[in-house]
C-alpha cells in the first residue's frame, strides 16, 4: 500500500478528505483549530512535492445548504496555517468546483464547500415522511445509494490521487470517505499522516500494550459506552469509571445518589459489568466520594460526601478528594493509559478539579515512560483547558471514530 512518504505528488491533483469539523462561536470564529492543524502536514507534503490539493470536509450536521455551516468561515485559518492562499468553491459538486479543480496548478489549494450540504454524502434519504411505506423507504434508500455513488464518482473526477486524512469520520461509510476510494486504483489512494498516526496510537494501546494498562472512562451514560467497556474488560488491568456513569453504578450497588444523573434502566447492566470485571480479574475502580451541588451551576452550594450518601435535592457534579487520590494512585503506576471522558462537569471551574487531577496523574505517568492516549471530544477539551495536551503521548482528533476503533468495529 502507498504511504505519504513513498508517494511523489509531483504533477498530481490530490483530493484530500480532511475532518475540519471544528467548533465555531456565535460570530463564526474558530474556538479550537486542533483538527485543522492536525491535517496540515499531509497538505504541505503534497504541495511541497509539486502537487495541488482539493480539500473536502464537512462541518456540523446541516440538513441541506445552510450558511452557518459554510466552510467559508474557516477558509482564512486554513490559508494561514497552510501558508498559501486557498481558493474556495461555493459548491462541492457544481460547475465552479469542476472548473476550479481543473484550473489548479502545482502548489495551489482549493477548499470545496461543505460536503454534507448534499444528502448523498451521507447516503441518507432526506425529507422522507414518517408514514412512508416500507416499499417507499426501500426505494428511497436505493435511490440514495445510487446518488451516493454518483457523488463519489464526481468528487473523484477532480483528482488523480485520493488521500484520506479524516480520522474523525473514518467510522462513517460516506461518499467522500469510503466510496470515493473505489474510483482510484491501489497505487493512487492512501492514508494521510494524521490517519496513520491515529491508527498507530490505537494499535500501540490495544495490541502492543505495556502493562499495567489503565482505561479511564467518563461521560454521563453507561449506555453510550457499553460496547467499549465490554471490550476493555477483556483487555485492561484497571478500569476507572468516572463522570455521570458513577451514579448509575453507585445506585446499582444500593447507594443513595440524590438528584444525580442516573440511567435507572441500566442498573442490572452496571451490576453485570461489575461481575464481569471480577470474573476477568480486572480492577474496576469506582468513586468513594463526590463533590455535590444543590443546583446544576458553577455557583451552587457544594459539599463533599461519600458517593452513596448524597441527600435528596443534591447532585454529584465531580469526584471528591479521596477519589482523586485513589484514581491518581492507579494511573501513576500504569504503563499504558487510555482516557475517554472527564470525571465531572469540567466546563464549570468549580467542578473541574477531578478531571484536572486525572490529567495531572496522566502527565506524571507519561513523564515516567507510560504511553497515554487521550480521545473523545470532552477529554480533549479537558487537556486543552488545563494546558497539558502537549504532555500526553497522543491526543486523538476522533471521538466516535476512536471509540468504534477501540470497540473493534471496522
Amino acid at each position: 500500500m502507498q504511504t505519504m512518504d513513498n508517494f511523489n505528488f509531483a504533477g498530481q491533483k490530490a483530493f484530500v478528505r480532511v475532518d475540519f469539523n471544528v467548533p465555531l462561536d456565535e460570530n463564526f470564529t474558530i474556538t479550537d483549530d486542533t483538527r485543522i492543524r492536525a491535517a496540515i502536514p499531509t497538505l504541505k507534503k503534497i504541495l511541497a512535492d509539486g502537487g495541488s490539493v482539493i480539500i473536502g470536509s464537512h462541518l456540523g450536521r446541516p440538513k441541506g445548504v445552510d450558511g452557518k455551516f459554510s466552510l467559508q468561515h474557516i477558509l482564512p485559518r486554513v490559508s494561514e496555517l497552510l501558508g498559501v492562499k486557498v481558493e474556495f468553491a461555493n459548491d462541492c459538486l457544481g460547475q465552479e468546483a469542476v472548473e476550479k479543480s481543473a484550473a489548479l496548478q502545482p502548489g495551489q489549494a482549493l477548499l470545496l464547500e461543505n460536503l454534507r450540504f448534499y444528502a448523498a454524502e451521507e447516503g441518507k434519504p432526506r425529507g422522507l415522511k414518517e408514514e412512508a411505506t416500507d416499499e417507499e423507504k426501500a426505494a428511497a434508500k436505493k435511490a440514495e445509494k445510487a446518488n451516493q455513488k454518483e457523488t463519489a464518482k464526481q468528487l473523484a473526477s477532480y483528482a488523480s490521487v485520493y488521500v484520506n486524512d479524516a480520522f474523525g469520520t473514518a467510522h462513517r461509510a460516506h461518499a467522500s470517505t469510503a466510496i470515493i476510494a473505489d474510483f482510484f486504483d491501489t497505487d493512487h489512494k492512501l492514508f494521510g499522516y494524521l490517519m496513520q498516526k491515529e491508527i498507530d496510537a490505537v494499535e500501540k494501546v490495544m495490541k502492543n500494550t505495556a502493562r499495567p494498562f489503565t482505561a479511564i472512562m467518563g461521560g454521563s451514560k453507561v449506555s453510550s459506552k457499553i460496547d467499549i467497556i465490554e471490550n476493555l474488560l477483556t483487555k485492561v488491568d484497571n478500569l476507572i469509571i468516572g463522570g455521570g456513569m458513577t451514579y448509575t453504578f453507585t445506585k446499582a450497588l444500593g447507594g443513595k445518589i440524590g438528584d444525580s444523573i442516573c440511567e435507572d434502566d441500566k442498573l442490572d447492566l452496571a451490576l453485570s459489568l461489575i461481575q464481569k470485571a471480577k470474573d476477568n480479574n480486572i480492577n474496576l475502580v469506582l468513586a468513594d466520594d463526590a463533590k455535590i451541588a444543590d443546583s446544576f451551576s458553577n455557583d451552587a452550594n457544594t459539599q463533599i460526601v461519600p458517593v452513596g450518601e448524597i441527600p435528596d435535592g443534591w447532585e454529584g457534579l465531580d469526584i471528591g478528594p479521596e477519589t482523586e487520590k485513589k484514581f491518581a494512585e492507579v494511573i501513576e503506576k500504569s504503563k499504558t493509559i487510555l482516557w475517554n471522558g472527564p470525571t465531572g462537569v469540567f466546563e464549570f471551574d468549580n467542578f473541574a478539579g477531578g478531571s484536572k487531577a486525572v490529567g495531572m496523574a496522566i502527565v506524571k505517568a507519561t513523564e515516567n515512560g507510560a504511553f497515554s492516549l487521550v480521545g473523545g471530544g470532552d477529554s480533549v477539551a479537558c487537556v486543552n483547558k488545563f494546558g497539558i495536551a502537549d504532555k500526553m503521548s497522543y491526543v486523538s482528533t476522533g471521538g466516535g471514530a476512536l471509540l468504534e476503533f477501540i470497540e473493534g468495529k471496522e
